[in-house]
C-alpha cells in the first residue's frame, strides 16, 4: 500500500474506529441485565463460576519480558508491546469487537478461558481460518485450535533476529487472518521484537490495576512520540490508538464513579486531536502529546484514589456481576 492510500485509510479509521470516543460506541455494555459488565467478558468462557470470572478480570499473568540494554532494541519492543494490545492493529471485525493480540495472548501468554462466539470451540481455542474475521483465510469450516502460549511454547517462535520468518508470520496474521491494513514496517519490526523478547523466568498472576492500564496508555504515547520524531505517521497513529484503547479499558472500570468519565473523556479527546494532527503536523502532534502526558499525569492520582470504588476492585466487580452474565 502506498503512502497516500495509507494516510487516507488512517484518516478514515479516525472517523470510524475511534470516532465515538469514550462514553460512545466503545463504552461498556451495561444496558440490560444480561449485558457484560466489562467488554473483555464477551470472550470469556460463560460457563465459569462468577468467582472465577472476577478473578480473571482483576488479575493477569505476570509478563515474561526480557528487555535488552540496547536503547534502539528497547524502543522497538515498546512499539510492539503497545501495538500488541491495540485492536486497531487487527482491524475489521476484531477491531469493532475490541479484540487485540493480547485478548488471546494475555501478557504474551495463552488464554485458556478465551471463548469468542463463532470463533472458539472449547475454551482456550480459536479458529484461525474463521470467515467471521477473515475474508482471505476464511474456509467455511469450523476448525478451532488451542491458543499457544508465546512464552512456554518456544518451538513456535523463531527468535533469530536475522530471520524474516517471524515478521512474515505476524504480517500474515494481521493482514490475512484478521483483514487488517498492511502493517507499517516499524510496527511489524516492533511486534517481532516484542514476541522475541517474551521469555525468561516468571510465573503466577498479578493484580489488574488502574496503574497498569494507565502505564500502558502512557507507554503507547511515548512510543508514538518516537515515531513522530522520524515522521512515521502511520505508526504514530496506531500507537495513539493503543493509548486510547487503554483509556477505554479504564473508562469502563470507572462507570459508576462520579466525575471520572468526564476526566477520561477529556483525555481521550486530546489524544483524538493529536491523532488527527499527526496527519498534517507531526511536530505539532508531539507537542500535543506532551501536553496530554502532563494532564494525564494529574489524572492518575485521582484514578488511584478512587480505584477501590471501581470495577478494578474484586468486591465491587462481584457486586456488579450480581444478576448479570457474560
Amino acid at each position: 500500500m502506498d503512502r497516500k492510500r495509507t494516510l487516507a485509510a488512517l484518516a478514515l479509521s479516525i472517523a470510524t474506529a475511534f470516532g465515538a470516543g469514550i462514553g460512545g460506541a466503545g463504552a461498556p455494555a451495561v444496558a440490560g441485565p444480561s449485558a457484560p459488565v466489562l467488554r473483555e467478558m464477551r470472550w470469556i468462557d460463560p460457563a465459569l463460576p462468577r468467582a472465577d470470572i472476577v478473578r480473571l478480570m482483576t488479575t493477569q499473568p505476570a509478563e515474561c519480558l526480557v528487555i535488552p540494554a540496547q536503547p534502539a532494541e528497547a524502543a522497538k519492543i515498546a512499539v510492539g508491546r503497545a501495538a500488541f494490545g491495540s485492536p486497531l492493529l487487527l482491524g475489521g471485525q476484531a477491531a469493532r469487537a475490541g479484540v487485540s493480540c493480547a485478548s488471546c495472548h494475555r501478557a504474551g501468554r495463552g488464554n485458556p478461558h478465551f471463548a469468542f462466539p463463532g470463533v472458539s470451540g472449547g475454551p482456550g481455542t480459536a479458529d484461525v481460518t474463521s470467515s467471521l474475521f477473515s475474508s482471505k483465510r476464511g474456509d467455511g469450516t469450523d476448525n478451532p485450535r488451542p491458543i499457544p502460549d508465546l512464552v512456554s511454547d518456544p518451538a513456535k517462535i523463531d527468535r533469530d533476529p536475522a530471520s524474516p520468518d517471524l515478521r512474515r508470520f505476524i504480517r500474515g496474521l494481521v493482514v490475512e487472518e484478521f483483514d487488517g491494513l498492511e502493517v507499517n514496517a516499524a510496527v511489524l519490526d516492533g511486534l517481532a521484537a516484542y514476541v522475541r523478547a517474551l521469555g525468561g523466568a516468571c510465573g503466577g498472576a498479578i493484580a489488574q490495576t488502574v496503574t497498569h492500564d494507565a502505564g500502558a496508555a502512557t507507554a503507547a504515547v511515548g512510543a508514538a512520540k518516537l515515531s513522530l520524531a522520524v515522521r512515521d505517521v502511520p505508526a504514530a497513529h496506531l500507537l495513539i490508538g493503543a493509548a486510547r484503547s487503554a483509556l477505554g479499558r479504564i473508562d469502563e472500570r470507572y462507570v459508576a464513579v462520579p466525575g471520572i468519565a468526564r476526566r477520561l473523556g477529556a483525555s481521550d479527546a486530546r489524544l483524538r486531536n493529536a491523532q488527527a494532527l499527526a496527519l498534517t503536523d507531526p511536530a505539532g502532534a508531539v507537542g500535543a502529546l506532551d501536553r496530554w502526558a502532563a494532564d494525564f499525569g494529574r489524572d492518575v492520582p485521582v484514578l488511584r484514589s478512587t480505584e477501590s470504588r471501581s470495577l478494578y476492585a474484586p468486591a465491587v466487580l462481584t457486586k456488579a456481576l450480581s444478576g448479570t452474565r457474560p
